[in-house]
């Protein structure tokens, strides 16, 4: 009886060397074999294969949804083995971003991961679309072909043919784990299962909040939390514009990483750059690429061995270690795929269209569109820094105005000054720190309206017109406004838009409530089309400047020139170029241009644009000759030529009248005088 029931230990009989696992005894009954068989499949362990490695053995196209049906191969596109290797659980990254060209195989290097990690890293896995609609889609055309066609993945995901399959369309469920499909317009799917793994596919298409909910990115990441060290998150997305890009975010927080490539020539290593592809003018066909080594053409049948022989180097140290990231263009397209001569014809074809040649960029180069209405780089602004001298005002300016911008903790004060022609200068830049909720911040803010500025002759200035956001809290803002008086200080409230008849509009009555009280029409505001001044300002900021020759002979600056002071630091020049004007279409298809951040930061342009609308509120933009002159004489300068001086005369010496024209004299209008050079 023990004869027939001992048997020897499976485990001692383990072969080390062996693929196979044999036995001595027949354990005689039916089925013995197939649980052997199973036991030995169980033992084995898995391949160390990498992403791109699983991908050359298991991965079979579709002709459903690829153009080159068959054996996937690396190879084709040998750029793409870094960033697919990057996603193999023993690669230390735990962010991986992709900032790309269109069609240069991003998703289907995506969709070897989800296979890879199927087969051999099984977990939680969430993979998010711009939109639901878009998701069915990619769950129909590319993840049913991928499962069909690869034995590997067939096997471990049961077919969608019941209500308890596992395998419907946006959930697929497999040994030890489940990938779950979800569009990033759908908080309900961003927030409904912790994931190990995260693919994030077009995120520069993705609304900028999930039913209202949350920036999409930042709720699906946050499924990873409880996977720690162990979490991969792949972002890939073609750009769109200029700080609004999540991609290029992503990206320049980064290492980011370019593709390098030998020269055949030279064998100068390089990333391919777009100004270096050139051609004949008007004939695309005999595009090639010049070598910054060697300044020699490059035929595009090179590109095969180049691509073989390239690597990816980090252009940039990232402040996270675990985040990496990597840029291409269509440059780089295989051979077969897009040519040298196809992206300078496409290129040709988008000059004299702004939205093609937006297009153009984005899906050829992979990078980012700069809007028209942007702002200068703050670097151009730094190197046009001035030196007043030894007067806080420099000869021009007639009157101040200051902006004020309130913030939780601190209140940001900017006083320009400004002459003819709207021509303005940066005086003073001053921050109170305290918040609105301190009596000793608004006992500062009272103090400057009582302080002077010393011109270039000695003579000084109050702040004519102070005005005063009353987006942060406005009760705290309406208290100190009413108790300065409102014909020093303007409360005003800022409005999106364009398609306002005037830039400033107001004063209106608001009920204001003052140290706990209500009270009807408590307080005078002003509204303010910020787009309108923020359009106006950039549009001063990149006039040009006269030469030095240009001045000796008389030439001034022109009408609505910005001067900064050299002591104003790089930090405030950012935040006064913080912001662009991008273009965005509503859900119906209409576009719309709307002013957006770049940066975190953009109170330098706040308090611009509320000084701005000060000297708008006092009358700068409706003064006559007479008023100009009177602020001349009060400065005691004179900010116009000889020439020009009569030239004016002239132009105000009445033209005998024409036919047809009435002749009855009219009232002349008392000239205005505003309140701050009255007597």
């Amino acid at each position: 009886m023990s004869d027939s029931t001992s048997t020897t230990s499976p485990i001692s009989e383990f072969p080390s060397d062996s693929d196979e696992l044999t036995f001595d005894l027949d354990l005689g009954f039916d089925g013995a074999e197939d649980i052997l068989r199973s036991w030995r499949k169980g033992m084995r362990p898995d391949p160390d294969l990498t992403v791109s490695e699983w991908a050359d053995e298991h991965r079979w196209l579709s002709s459903r949804g690829a153009a080159e049906p068959g054996r996937y191969r690396t190879a084709r596109a040998p750029y793409l083995r870094e960033i697919m290797d990057a996603l193999s659980p023993r690669h230390p990254a735990q962010r991986v971003t992709f900032m790309k060209a269109a069609q240069v195989g991003a998703t289907e290097a995506g969709n070897n991961w989800i296979g890879f990690v199927i087969h051999h890293a099984p977990g939680p896995m969430l993979a998010v679309l711009p939109s639901l609609e878009l998701a069915k889609r990619t769950s129909r055309g590319r993840l049913d072909p991928l499962i069909s066609d690869s034995p590997a993945l067939r096997e471990r995901v049961n077919p969608a043919r019941s209500r308890d399959a596992g395998n419907s369309m946006l959930s697929k469920e497999f040994p030890g784990g489940i990938l779950v499909l979800t569009g990033a317009n759908s908080a309900t799917g961003l927030r409904s299962m912790p994931a190990r793994y995260i693919f994030l596919d077009e995120v520069d298409a993705y609304p900028a909040s999930a039913d209202e909910e949350g920036d999409p990115v930042t709720l699906a990441e946050a499924r990873t939390t409880t996977f720690s060290h162990r979490r991969k998150v792949f972002m890939v997305s073609t750009p769109t514009i200029r700080g609004l890009s999540r991609i290029e975010r992503e990206f320049e927080a980064s290492d980011q990483r370019r593709y390098f490539v030998p020269c055949p020539h030279c064998g100068e290593m390089q990333w391919l750059q777009f100004e270096r592809l050139r051609w004949d003018k008007g004939r695309p066909d005999t595009a090639a690429y010049h070598c910054e080594g060697c300044e020699k053409p490059i035929a595009e049948h090179h590109k095969t061995q180049m691509l073989e022989s390239g690597e990816w180097r980090a252009t940039t140290i990232s402040a996270d270690p675990h985040s990496i990231g990597f840029h291409i263009s269509a440059l780089y397209s295989p051979l077969g795929w897009k040519s040298w001569q196809q992206i300078a014809r496409e290129w040709l074809a988008a000059q004299g269209s702004e939205e093609m040649l937006r297009v153009a960029r984005n899906t050829l180069l992979g990078e980012t569109w700069v809007e028209s209405g942007d702002a200068p780089e703050w670097q151009r602004l730094a190197e046009r820094r001035e030196i007043y001298g030894g007067a806080q005002i420099p000869v021009g300016g007639l009157f101040l105005t200051a902006g004020v911008d309130v913030q939780k903790d601190r209140i940001e004060v900017d006083v320009w000054a400004w002459g003819r022609g709207l021509e303005s200068w940066l005086v003073d830049h001053i921050v109170i720190a305290g918040g609105p909720d301190d009596p000793a911040c608004w006992d500062k803010l009272t103090a400057l309206l009582g302080r002077t500025w010393t011109c270039a002759n000695g003579a000084v200035m109050l702040i004519g017109k102070l005005a005063i956001d009353t987006g942060y809290e406005a009760p705290a803002v309406y208290a100190w406004a009413r108790k300065q008086g409102f014909d020093q200080v303007a409360p005003i409230k800022g409005l999106e838009g364009f398609n306002r008849a005037t830039p400033v509009s107001g004063p209106t009555f608001v009920d204001a409530t003052i140290g706990g009280k209500r009270l009807r029409r408590g307080a005078r505001l002003w509204s303010v089309a910020t787009a309108t001044f923020k359009t106006e300002t950039y549009r001063f900021l990149r006039l040009e400047r006269p030469s030095d020759e240009d001045r000796a002979l008389g030439v001034l600056d022109a009408p609505g020139t910005v001067h900064l002071p050299d002591w104003i630091d790089s930090e405030w020049l950012k935040q006064l170029v913080a912001e662009q004007l991008v273009t965005l279409r509503n859900k119906r298809g209409y576009a719309h241009p709307e002013w957006q951040k770049m940066r975190e930061r953009n109170e330098a342009l706040d308090t611009r644009v509320y000084a701005r609308a000060a000297a708008w509120i006092m009358g700068a933009d409706r003064w006559d000759e007479a008023t100009w002159r009177r602020l001349e004489a009060q400065a005691g300068v004179e900010t116009r030529s000889a020439q020009q001086t009569s030239a004016v005369a002239e132009s105000t010496t009445p033209a005998p009248p024409k036919a047809g024209t009435p002749t009855t004299p009219r009232r002349k209008r008392r000239a205005y005088t505003p309140n701050f050079m009255r007597d």
